[in-house]
């Protein structure tokens, strides 16, 4: 591929925005978050144009109800959430080019001109309804403001907009036993109220047509979703409540009325993007320059749950109102469990990323929640997984490959190893071996196949710590010193190229590894080499290789008597 057909590719990579009413889980981490990363990471290290937004999701009944059990304002409390999941990013490595809040004044009038848009071509009319509301404190209780018996499943905690047992969309009207959540009476009647709807119905056909352009690309865990939700008909579905925070419907007759959480989040992406370039002093345009741009492709990574937001009513919203383009990809992940129950702050049933991350630092809870990501099928987070993860492959595999190359070239050539040593690599037709790997990587990962991809690299370790096994220079240096130079030598090209190929994974250790080799990540041969030029990794040995650092253990193994704590102490919370 020419460098200039590269240069002009851009991915406008969005994952969605955490909402910010709780602490993450590694369900979160693992199912949207860092396989957006390592995506974003690879398409700019292959010289790709590619920019990562996401932000706080910020409004909504939840916050509501949280906020003023805590007694503090709204938009305090929403800060002080958007702050924590920015530093949990931040510990877990996981980088932004734009990292914003739907509680903004610039999203705020984002979201405004796509209401007068949609509003304008009749795709937004109000609609006289029923809605419930507590007769003893006279709040509406739309969506979470009320719970009751589900009407599809008979879970007694449904939500008035979603069941959390069966994933209905509820009908809070049909509601068995409702009951008010601001004052838990069940003194709750239904009473005549009006809202705003978007017409999804008026979009059907044209909505359709698109639709079939994605099946034989989409994930298959979201077509058949999709289409039990759209074949016959799309629903229409209110995009106002009655509460007292959020965005104010900018109509005279829709007095106290909110424009909802569900409608203005999405458009998060897009006024992110536009405040993105603003922050960076860029001329380029938001619209016209990434979400209008046919040669952007764009990528909505998210977790099952948001499948029809971001499927059927985001692109809707796209296409109805012109002002972006649908999305392109959309790589939806099932959900990571803890020891295969759904993650649960409330029942205690959770584990603390910050804490995690405390003991077992960044390289290695990367490394094991990449396993997790759950592309095809649920995953589960356990202790005793991360402690065979790490110690398995991470340490006793590639680690051990590294450490023992390293100390044994740092010991028996002080002065580094000579040129000629390195050409072996290339007689033995390793070269193409690792123009192959290389190219087969990069097709798991621009098909969004991220755990495929570190996978297929730690295969790649568990080849490489085999050979170095086999070739045994220890034993060969007391015969040949040159044979063992040669077997080092090709470690240690092995070792260069799989610290390129690690840096979207394991970016902590990736630095560590290429510090061997004098480099840093940001230097022009790094990504050269994850180009896949392996000329550009072999130029870098033309003349020899002298180690200059000391060689460290890279990977700490995880200690069994902890995890055995862990275990215990998580198992203590049923």
């Amino acid at each position: 591929m020419s460098g200039a057909k590269i240069a002009g590719m851009k991915h406008l990579i969005t994952s969605a925005l955490p909402y910010a009413n709780g602490p993450l889980h590694f369900g979160h981490i693992a199912g949207v978050y860092l396989p957006a990363d390592i995506f974003t990471r690879h398409k700019k290290l292959k010289g790709e144009r590619a920019v990562h937004i996401s932000g706080s999701d910020e409004h909504g009944v939840a916050i509501m109800q949280n906020a003023q059990k805590a007694k503090v304002p709204y938009k305090e409390y929403v800060d002080n959430w958007h702050n924590t999941h920015k530093a949990l990013f931040d510990r877990y490595e996981i980088q932004f080019d734009f990292f914003g809040q739907t509680s903004s004044d610039y999203h705020r009038e984002e979201t405004l001109k796509w209401f007068h848009n949609l509003h304008d071509k009749k795709f937004i009319e109000k609609k006289d309804e029923k809605q419930l509301q507590c007769q003893d404190c006279k709040n509406f209780l739309p969506d979470r403001f009320v719970e009751g018996e589900c009407y599809v499943c008979g879970y007694k905690e449904a939500r008035g907009d979603e069941c959390p047992d069966c994933g209905t969309w509820i009908d809070p009207l049909k509601l068995k036993n409702p009951v008010c959540k601001f004052c838990n009476s069940k003194n709750v009647s239904t009473v005549d109220s009006f809202q705003y709807y978007l017409k999804l119905s008026k979009y059907h056909s044209e909505f359709s047509e698109w639709f079939k352009t994605k099946k034989n690309t989409w994930r298959k865990n979201v077509i058949p979703f999709v289409e039990s939700l759209s074949k016959d008909e799309l629903v229409d579905r209110a995009i106002t409540r009655d509460l007292d925070w959020g965005i104010d419907v900018p109509l005279a007759e829709a007095k106290g009325k909110k424009i909802y959480v569900w409608f203005d989040a999405p458009i998060g992406y897009v006024s992110n993007t536009k405040k993105w370039l603003e922050t960076t002093g860029s001329k380029e345009d938001y619209l016209k320059d990434w979400w209008q741009n046919k040669d952007v492709t764009i990528s909505n990574f998210i977790g099952k749950d948001n499948i029809i937001f971001h499927a059927i009513i985001f692109p809707v919203m796209s296409m109805a109102s012109g002002i972006v383009n649908p999305v392109t990809e959309l790589p939806a992940n099932q959900y990571v469990n803890l020891e295969g129950k759904q993650f649960s702050k409330s029942k205690g049933w959770y584990v603390d990323a910050d804490e995690a991350m405390n003991l077992f630092g960044p390289d290695a809870l990367r490394f094991y929640l990449t396993s997790l990501i759950p592309e095809t099928s649920d995953s589960s987070f356990t202790w005793k997984g991360l402690e065979l993860k790490i110690n398995s492959e991470l340490a006793n595999n590639l680690g051990n490959f590294v450490n023992r190359s390293m100390k044994f070239l740092k010991s028996k050539w002080p002065e580094g190893i000579s040129a000629a040593a390195f050409e072996t690599f290339q007689a033995e037709g390793r070269v193409t071996e690792l123009e192959t790997l290389f190219k087969a990587h990069h097709e798991l990962l621009d098909s969004y196949q991220i755990k495929r991809g570190q996978e297929h690299i730690m295969e790649l370790g568990g080849k490489v710590n085999l050979f170095i096994t086999e070739k045994a220079p220890w034993t060969q240096f007391k015969t040949s010193p040159e044979e063992a130079a040669q077997t080092i030598a090709t470690a240690s090209v092995y070792t260069l190229a799989l610290g390129v190929l690690l840096q979207p994974y394991v970016p902590g250790l990736s630095q560590k590894i290429l510090e061997y080799f004098g480099l840093k990540p940001s230097d022009k041969i790094v990504a050269q080499i994850y180009q896949g030029h392996i000329q550009s990794l072999l130029t870098h040995f033309k003349t020899g290789f002298k180690l200059e650092v000391e060689p460290a253990g890279l990977v700490p193994k995880i200690d069994p008597k902890l995890i055995e704590e862990l275990d215990l102490k998580l198992k203590a919370k049923v």
